[in-house]
């Protein structure tokens, strides 16, 4: 394949923004296609992007035009969650390549359905936006942890702490809803800590959990959820999300072994340590490592860019073209982003259950019946 890949943004929102200005710092791709239902968004977007330098790209109402006046290689879905399997299908069906933004969908039996797709198209690259794996912070972490160089990994305690105002909610008619949203706080702001906390600790094995609405009306989701989750590996993490905690104090993940910690705050590394010669036995001489791992730029309270949001897009979108032009698989693939979809539903049920659940029963669909998306799904609703 030569020349510049062309993408089609499905959706031209906020989110779809984020993907264009990372697309425009990409090199080897190009957006060459627009799609929203509302003419006006696609029009706006059309306009920034060529304000970028990438040429003005064509505008189109449905996908199905887009893909079919050609210049396409890539979809990137960024929609409503309840879309993004049915698009998926879609673009797959039309020999494209995809991206999604996250979650995969908001319902397992239609995420998998993604995954065999997947499976059955090997030559096509399917990904799910994943970027804080790119994450300089996250990529020691995670290879430190493979390296052993925190020793056997005991545990983790992941939350999200995000305020989220009812103005919010109330912004759009599909938000807060199981069927479009496909849950709160765990769903919509935790997803990707659910995704980094899999990447380090691997698969889990047993989830018990809580969900409560504390803070909005006129929602059908939770805006805050708590759960533990058991581990293969046997080590134990706590989870909690919220968009309930005024006025929102961010993301923070801590991964902790026989031989060594690290913390991540809002993307940047706050404390690292593997164990030295010099540690003492009781750990009180251990000694903040981080400056030493990471660039100053990526240690908590160094100084950040503006861009830094659309950069860490930008990491994953430089994986994506490169394993299309190898032909091989993105580092990021539908595997990963339905093991997350699968913990955020575990915790669903559990909580509805009250009662703890093994996380392959969901993975697998024996809850399937229980799924809230699923119970939201009928009778059919028109799309807000």
């Amino acid at each position: 394949m030569s020349g510049d890949l062309g993408a089609a943004i499905v959706g031209c929102g906020v989110i779809g923004l984020n993907h264009a200005r990372a697309i425009a710092r990409t090199e080897g791709i190009r957006v060459t296609a627009l799609v929203d239902v509302e003419a006006a968004a696609a029009e706006a977007l059309a306009q920034g992007v060529a304000g970028e330098g990438g040429g003005r790209p064509r505008a189109f109402d449905d996908l199905g035009s887009a893909l079919a006046a050609g210049g396409v290689d890539l979809v990137v879905i960024c929609t409503p969650s309840g879309l993004h399997a049915a698009q998926a299908e879609e673009a797959l069906a039309a020999g494209a390549h995809v991206l999604v933004e996250k979650p995969l969908d908001v319902e397992l039996p239609r995420a998998r359905r993604i995954l065999d797709l997947a499976r059955r198209h090997p030559d096509r690259v399917v990904s799910v936006m994943s970027q804080h794996r790119f994450d300089p912070a996250a990529e020691v972490v995670a290879r430190t942890v493979r390296a052993g160089g925190f020793g056997r990994i005991t545990g983790a305690v992941a939350t999200v702490s995000w305020w989220r105002s009812q103005q919010y909610y109330d912004s759009g008619r599909w938000r807060g809803t199981w069927r479009l949203d496909g849950g709160g706080a765990l769903m919509n702001q935790g997803v990707h800590t659910v995704d980094l906390l899999l990447w380090f600790l691997g698969r889990p094995v047993e989830v018990a959990a809580s969900v409560a609405r504390m803070a909005h009306d006129g929602i059908e989701v939770e805006d805050v959820a708590a759960a533990t989750v058991r581990f293969a590996s046997g080590a134990l993490a706590v989870l909690h999300a919220t968009t309930a905690a005024y006025p929102g104090i961010g993301t923070r993940v801590q991964v902790h072994g026989t031989l060594g910690s690290a913390v991540i705050h809002d993307d940047r590394l706050e404390y690292f340590h593997a164990l030295e010669e010099t540690d003492l036995a009781d750990g009180s001489g251990a000694r903040d490592q981080s400056a030493e791992v990471v660039d100053a730029e990526h240690v908590r309270g160094g100084a950040r860019d503006a861009d830094a949001f659309v950069r860490g897009h930008a990491r994953q979108y430089a994986d994506v073209v490169a394993a299309i032009r190898a032909r091989v698989q993105p580092a990021v693939r539908v595997e990963d982003a339905l093991a997350a979809l699968a913990l955020v539903r575990s915790v669903y049920v559990s909580a509805t259950l009250a009662r703890p659940v093994p996380f392959d029963d969901v993975l697998e669909g024996a809850y399937d019946g229980l799924d809230p998306v699923v119970r939201a799904l009928a009778p059919e609703e028109e799309v807000p």
